[in-house]
């Protein structure tokens, strides 16, 4: 867990089901009332931008993103199969996790994905 007092741009958080990372940020102290964290998140799965605020204090969950080489292998229906380079696992993407992506996958592409973990899960984006 990370205290909102500590965002940097750059950094992933795991907040309301998704994977974020942190666009922009501001503290803000205001002559009357708590302070709070006002920030701009962008969703690393679908590319959504949204504004949140935090209470000065508050913690989030940080979830840790890998970038790995691996390979496309092949489609099967709407999942979409990948290769890791050093392990050979197989992982099988959807379809709507790669969108616009999926023009340009040929076989045995090498290609990067973006894999993050956190407390709760561990996923692809």
């Amino acid at each position: 867990m990370i205290s909102v007092n500590d965002f940097k741009t750059g950094l992933t958080i795991s907040v309301d089901n998704g994977i974020w990372k942190v666009i922009d940020f501001q503290h803000v102290k205001p002559g009357k009332g708590s302070a709070f964290v006002r920030s701009k998140l962008r969703n690393l799965r679908t590319g959504a931008i949204q504004e949140k605020t935090f209470r000065a204090g508050e913690k989030v969950e940080q979830a840790m993103i890998e970038n790995r080489r691996m390979q496309y292998l092949y489609s099967d229906g709407d999942n979409h199969i990948f290769m890791d380079n050093e392990t050979f696992d197989q992982i099988e993407l959807p379809g709507d996790y790669l969108k616009d992506e999926l023009n340009y996958l040929k076989a045995n592409m090498e290609v990067q994905v973006q894999s993050y973990e956190s407390e709760n899960e561990r996923g692809f984006c």
